[in-house]
């Protein structure tokens, strides 16, 4: 059984292959269909064979993994040794895997990161083929499960007990439960990262087992958990892991204010906390900020959160470098939260504002006080208008890039830009109705160096199949019900105009035609919240 073939564009030695469940295994494919070392010696002479299987492998590692299937089907060595030099893999978890898993692992017998993904409308693999693969793949350091609905705790107890070496767990709308859970915890005392999503298994309410950290206390460095109706039962887990550096939290319900006050009494080590649509308010972050090596912090959709929240956490973390803010039109936060953080925190870096209020007074402290400040969005601020822009371009030296969406600004202070931020690389500018095409063609033709993308508004074609986050492959925070996502900036400077956009969605369905540039701010870690 070899990996599906790809017609992407090569990736990284590194890429997994996307393998689907076989009507036959890997070593009973047809003799006649693999070409034999004696073969390609009969055929010329074949250079490989003065070469030992390790620098073979070496060739093989910097192959994508279409080009690695292709390859492997030269001849019986090749086929041999590119499979024991693969060592990661996905598999389509669809139930018929079972029957393929021994001669699927003879052939590779060396992997070490492993992703099991069934649809949703498919039968999933059981216990059985989990722990046949476990017993087949001792040396798993990482594993993945998306979908295997059939998977008990049974099974995964089973599991945990065959490959204690796993350091990254990943989870996603799988069946097993607490119990299952804690197997893992407690056998696999080298887990760094763990990752869950949509357990379906511990959704009892107050029946449901408390999910500690075992033996991996000491060894957790990440902790994720997205849509969990009963997610704090995760709170021992979180407050006994005492290593924990990185915290993101989605979407979760309970109230998690006292959870925080626990967690920081006994961890003040936290570098990085994500919080999206939680039941949190000035009280959780008045305990965060007890971390005073905190780095990072994502406040997405958390309307309790105030000023006063902000800033306690700007007077005790002064390390911080990316701070986003989703404000949810609440208007809790607002100048005097902001002047906090331009005051106590000068290395900030990053700083995305979502339906928050910031005036001139604020941005001109932040410009100011933060001379670091390399990228900075603003989205769906009624109050960021020209006089704010020309503030950013005046002050502003170190900003790299800058993204405004949905702002009362003209070209005015889009020309403003023109004389300012001298180290400004990318501007993106979507939905706001003061700016126009003539106003972002002056500033390409005064600032050359400045990729500029306009999606300026213009009347919507019925027939266009292209979303407001798929236009220019650009992924812009949503401001109103939807859900956000991290800024990216597009580089593109056509000038092409988004009903030109537009109708080529409507013809291809697809936004392949405009390239994604580089992301807003990089991934810190998994994702604004994706595992």
């Amino acid at each position: 059984m070899g990996q599906s073939s790809s017609t992407s564009r090569p990736r990284s030695s590194k890429s997994a292959a996307v393998t689907s469940p076989p009507t036959a295994a890997p070593d009973s494919q047809n003799p006649d269909d693999v070409t034999t070392d004696l073969d390609e010696s009969i055929a010329g002479d074949d250079y490989s064979l003065k070469l030992p299987d390790e620098c073979l492998a070496c060739v093989f590692q910097s192959l994508s993994s279409g080009d690695r299937k292709r390859s492997s089907l030269v001849c019986r060595r090749w086929l041999r040794v590119e499979g024991q030099s693969r060592h990661r893999l996905s598999l389509n978890a669809k139930a018929e895997l079972t029957n393929v898993i021994p001669k699927l692992f003879v052939r590779f017998d060396s992997i070490t990161k492993l992703a099991l993904k069934c649809d949703r409308r498919s039968v999933s693999i059981s216990d059985d083929a989990l722990i046949l693969i476990s017993l087949k793949c001792r040396n798993l350091t990482r594993l993945k499960l998306r979908a295997c609905r059939e998977l008990t705790d049974d099974g995964m107890s089973v599991f945990a007990l065959n490959c204690k070496n796993l350091q990254k767990f990943s989870c996603g709308s799988c069946s097993f439960g607490a119990k299952g859970m804690n197997s893992l915890l407690e056998n696999c005392g080298l887990l760094e990262e763990l990752s869950v999503k949509r357990l379906r298994g511990i959704t009892d309410g107050a029946a449901t087992e408390i999910i500690g950290p075992g033996k991996a206390a000491d060894s957790l460095r990440v902790v994720c958990l997205k849509d969990l109706y009963n997610g704090q039962c995760f709170g021992s887990l979180i407050i006994g892991a005492k290593n924990l550096k990185t915290l993101k939290l989605f979407r979760c319900s309970g109230d998690w204010d006292k959870v925080f006050d626990v967690i920081t009494e006994r961890n003040d080590g936290l570098v990085e906390v994500h919080l999206e649509r939680l039941q949190v308010s000035d009280l959780g972050l008045s305990a965060i900020s007890n971390c005073a090596n905190l780095e990072i912090l994502h406040l997405v959709k958390t309307p309790e959160c105030t000023n006063t929240g902000l800033i306690t956490i700007a007077e005790k973390c002064k390390l911080l470098r990316k701070l986003h803010i989703d404000g949810w039109k609440t208007n809790r936060i607002s100048d005097e939260g902001l002047i906090a953080v331009a005051t106590y925190c000068p290395n900030l870096q990053e700083l995305v504002l979502i339906g928050v209020n910031p005036t001139h007074l604020s941005l001109l402290e932040l410009a100011t006080n933060c001379q670091n400040l390399e990228r900075l969005a603003l989205c769906g601020s009624e109050s960021v208008g020209d006089t704010e822009i020309s503030c950013i371009a005046a002050k502003c030296i170190a900003l790299k890039k800058l993204c405004i969406k949905s702002c009362p600004v003209s070209d005015n202070g889009i020309e403003a830009l023109a004389s300012g931020c001298p180290n400004l690389v990318k501007l993106k500018v979507k939905k706001c109705r003061g700016v126009t095409s003539q106003g972002a063609n002056w500033l390409r033709a005064s600032r050359v160096s400045i990729a500029v993308n306009l999606d300026a508004i213009e009347p919507e074609l019925p027939d266009a199949s292209v979303s407001e986050q798929e236009i220019g492959g650009v992924d812009i925070p949503s401001v109103s019900g939807r859900q956000n996502r991290d800024v990216n900036f597009a580089s593109g400077g056509t000038g092409r105009s988004n009903s030109f956009k537009m109708r080529l969605g409507s013809f291809s369905g697809v936004t392949c035609a405009f390239r994604r540039w580089s992301s807003f701010g990089g991934r810190s870690n998994n994702n604004l919240g994706r595992p």
